[in-house]
């Protein structure tokens, strides 16, 4: 949290400029900007219970396709 305060007989937007320039000095924009899209890793568990549903949905596929349910030839998505 930032401790900038409103001067007297300042305007809102000179007020929001100042604070805007200081943050883009101390570096707190770009930290926020580096961080807003990263995603963290899943755990072990995450990962197996994915994997395992993963398994499950194309047992099924492969399996719909033999008896002639699906199609052969169906668009992945990506």
């Amino acid at each position: 949290m930032s401790e900038i305060k409103r001067r007297k007989n300042e305007s809102f937007e000179g007020f929001m400029r100042r604070v805007k320039k200081r943050w883009k000095q101390s570096g707190k924009v770009l930290q926020v900007k580096k961080i807003q899209y990263h995603s963290k890793d899943k755990n072990k568990n995450m990962r197996k219970k994915s994997a395992l549903h993963r398994m499950d949905v194309s047992s099924k596929m492969e399996y719909l396709q033999k008896i002639g349910r699906l199609p052969e030839e169906t668009k992945q998505r990506r």
